[in-house]
């Protein structure tokens, strides 16, 4: 091998690892802020330590939402229609929390079916369209006879 060679293949090695050390920083700053949740089925599943921090997703059980009689407090039931998780909140719900839509919750396990929550996110329907949009396809229908 000469001079040259050898030149190429330090920098062809220098330049992967200064590669692979780029792409090990993007990875380790990514993980940070992955914000995964668990379906209550998954919960239940795995062995989560009572103490952590965790987001749960699912929908809201249909006649499952009870508010305290101060209005300050919810319970209600996220199901993934196989298992369930009861859930206590203490705040103000999302505009878009209802039966039946889709939520995630943040909080801590308080028992192997109850969760103490600290954050509710309501999800939104994806079958959403703006209402001129609606309005305008509506008048473009035909009639059904």
């Amino acid at each position: 091998m000469n001079r040259i060679q050898k030149r190429k293949l330090i920098g062809i090695i220098s330049l992967l690892i200064l590669l692979s050390g780029a792409a090990g920083l993007i990875l380790y700053a990514l993980k940070q802020n992955i914000n995964l949740f668990y379906t209550p089925t998954q919960l239940l599943q795995s062995q989560i330590n009572p103490a952590q921090h965790l987001r749960v997703g699912g929908y809201v059980k249909k006649h499952s939402v009870h508010y305290d009689p101060s209005g300050t407090s919810v319970n209600f039931t996220i199901t993934d229609r196989v298992n369930e998780i009861r859930v206590s909140f203490h705040g103000v719900l999302p505009n878009l929390f209802r039966e039946g839509q889709g939520v995630v919750v943040t909080g801590q396990l308080t028992g192997q079916h109850d969760l103490l929550a600290s954050e509710v996110l309501a999800k939104h329907d994806e079958k959403y369209m703006p209402w001129p949009l609606a309005k305008e396809l509506n008048m473009q229908l035909p009639e059904k006879k």
